[in-house]
């Protein structure tokens, strides 16, 4: 008896397909919205299992990417504010000694 899962091939390719989308739009609505994209978050609003973007290399590749570009942002934003600190201590060293003069 030969058993053909041809069908069976093809609904694990609809049903991984249908799951990639959910996917691609919960990481786009995450993005327009400004949220943090990290396997959790992208889990929990796709409703796909933090297994699944794990074992999917592109998907992991993706999040890893857009998980770093947030985090660079953020600590080129630190390195911007803990500057201007600087330069406001320089401008009232600067002052202080020309109150003293």
């Amino acid at each position: 008896m030969i058993v053909s899962t041809k069908g069976l091939k093809e609904y694990a390719k609809n049903k991984t397909k249908i799951t990639l989308e959910k996917v691609d739009k919960a990481i786009q609505e995450l993005f327009i919205c400004n949220q943090k994209i990290n396997f959790n978050s992208v889990s929990n609003l796709s409703g796909v299992s933090k297994t699944f973007l794990y074992n999917n290399a592109e998907i992991k590749k993706r999040i890893d990417g857009l998980r770093y570009k947030q985090s660079e942002i953020v600590i080129k934003q630190k390195f911007k504010y803990n500057k201007t600190n600087k330069s406001k201590d320089i401008i009232i060293m600067s002052k202080d000694k020309k109150i003293k003069e």
